[in-house]
């Protein structure tokens, strides 16, 4: 028979707690302290339990008060797991600290409270980010107004199957709380500056304008969460060594996971080496349908943006670098957005085995632009060597007439782009008209896949590019389509091979050099050294 010790110990495995083991501590239960306070100041503790330091957890107390005092004990203990039992803790800012783990068990939910009236008793106050402000929106530039937050630190978790809810918390604009006014929070979880993270296994509901908002964060992990939220699920910005993987988002009126390199610590610093996988995003489930699992879709007369999607940008200073996406499925939201209009280098991305169905909009858009919020001076960037593979995607009936798109500026061109083994169908739609159009160039806007209209092609859009490669990719139209399938617009040394087409014109090009195609169906092999119009 197992010893209780025994016991314990596969708890804590089980748990992902294992290796933090402090003697002569019990796991703490529901009711009963597990660890006296005057204990816990004597290094024997494993846990610390916040009901045993004055949490009543009955959803109608403010128990901020026990819960920041059990992560000061555990702080200056040296570290430790502060253990939230079943039960619903309503709280204004709780302060993360150093070797201090947040652990919520089954069934317990952390509450954002409605903001006080007195303002110095409820959220803390946004600091200032002064001069740095002008350079990113306002939830980017404050941290501490905030359910949970978290500055300079190392080594710190938040584990545990538990729930929290942003029930109290403003999601930046529309109705509700204004997120400017003092003693209001707008995000569920904010770090800055810290290292050494881990993020696994909890809930996020109602976030706010972030379910999580990570900058300057390096070696964090985020693993099995499920976000279902009223803005972003997770903002990742200016972070190194990240591994985002196994989680599931919902976020119907903002971005998914969303990776930024924004100017808020007052320099540019680049997001890199991060990994997203096995991951699910969407934007087509009312807020909470996810979680309680009823996965209940919005009307179809409800007006949605069903964001949902995995974004690079728009903050975008201090650049993408090394960085894969993989094994991810998009459920009726936008798709893929890489975006460099801020000064960005944007280089040696992969994407590969992602399916999309009932995608709104275009389903991969990569911009180039020059909207250039950041220090003067600072030139426009670049996008490289991208590796677009294994890609499905179906746009849904009713979405704009809207290609994939992969659009640079004058004298900027997206270089070393490769796309294979990609299976569109586009909603088609389009007519001889739409064939027709120009389609402005908007350098200075901000970047969506809508901000050009209806695109002349209902394949790809291919626009101020150089070094393009596009192998086995299939495209179809779900409705009849006058459009071309591919256009390409002031390309040079472009190369498709295995493209299958259901008709001709398959490519229209403008004020194109060196492209090929061949073995592809049904235009013949074709070299073209350079030509100011043609269709193929």
């Amino acid at each position: 028979m197992d010893s209780p010790k025994n016991k314990r110990r596969e708890f804590l495995r089980a748990a992902g707690l294992a290796g933090i083991a402090v003697p002569g501590l019990a796991l703490a239960t529901p009711g009963v302290p597990s660890t006296p306070p005057e204990a816990a100041t004597k290094g024997h503790a494993m846990f610390y339990d916040v009901r045993a330091l004055g949490a009543v957890g009955d959803g109608k107390t403010i128990d901020t008060p026990a819960i920041n005092r059990a992560i000061d004990i555990a702080s200056a203990a040296g570290g430790g797991t502060v253990f939230f039992s079943p039960g619903e803790y309503l709280c204004y800012s709780i302060h993360l600290k150093s070797k201090v783990a947040l652990y919520l068990d089954q069934g317990a939910t952390i509450v954002a409270a409605d903001p006080a009236a007195d303002v110095s008793k409820s959220y803390d106050l946004a600091e200032s980010n002064k001069p740095w402000e002008d350079y990113q929106d306002y939830g980017h530039n404050h941290w501490h107004n905030s359910l949970i937050w978290g500055e300079s630190l190392n080594d710190v978790s938040i584990l545990g199957p538990g729930l929290i809810w942003g029930k109290g918390l403003s999601r930046g604009w529309g109705a509700g709380p204004k997120a400017e006014n003092p003693g209001v929070a707008n995000k569920a979880i904010a770090l800055k500056n810290c290292r050494n993270v881990i993020f696994r296994d909890f809930s996020i509901l109602h976030g706010g304008h972030f379910g999580i908002l990570a900058t300057g964060v390096d070696n964090f992990t985020i693993d099995n969460l499920k976000i279902d939220t009223n803005r972003d699920g997770m903002d990742i910005d200016c972070c190194r060594n990240v591994r985002v993987s196994n989680c599931s988002v919902n976020s119907p009126w903002d971005d998914g996971i969303c990776l930024k390199s924004s100017y808020a610590l007052g320099y540019a610093r680049a997001t890199e080496m991060v990994t997203i996988t096995n991951c699910m995003l969407s934007g087509n489930y009312q807020e909470g349908a996810t979680l309680d699992g009823s996965w209940k879709k919005f009307p179809a007369e409800e007006k949605v943006p069903r964001t949902g999607r995995i974004k690079f940008g728009t903050e975008s200073n201090g650049g993408f670098k090394n960085i894969t996406v993989c094994n991810c499925v998009f459920d009726g939201c936008r798709g893929l957005a890489i975006e460099s209009v801020d000064g960005a280098v944007i280089e040696d991305v992969a994407c590969s085995n992602i399916t999309m169905r009932d995608v709104y909009e275009a389903p991969i858009f990569v911009r180039l632009g020059a909207r250039m919020r950041g220090p003067s001076g600072v030139t426009v960037g670049s996008i490289r060597r991208l590796i677009l593979s294994g890609i499905t995607c179906m746009q849904a009936e009713g979405s704009p007439k809207i290609a994939c798109i992969l659009a640079g500026i004058p004298e900027h061109p997206i270089e070393d782009v490769k796309i294979s083994d990609v299976i569109l169908v586009n909603r088609g739609g389009g007519t001889s008209a739409d064939a027709q159009l120009q389609v402005p160039e908007k350098e200075k806007q901000y970047p969506e896949p809508n901000m050009f209209g209806t695109t002349p092609a209902y394949g790809f859009f291919v626009r101020h590019a150089r070094g393009l490669e596009m192998q086995s990719v299939k495209i179809e139209s779900s409705n009849a389509d006058a459009r071309p399938a591919v256009v390409l617009e002031d390309v040079e040394d472009a190369t498709f091979g295995r493209m299958k087409i259901p008709r001709r014109p398959a490519f229209a090009l403008k004020s194109v050099k060196d492209f090929s195609v061949f073995r592809s169906k049904p235009v013949p092999d074709t070299e073209v050294a350079a030509t100011e119009k043609m269709e193929i």
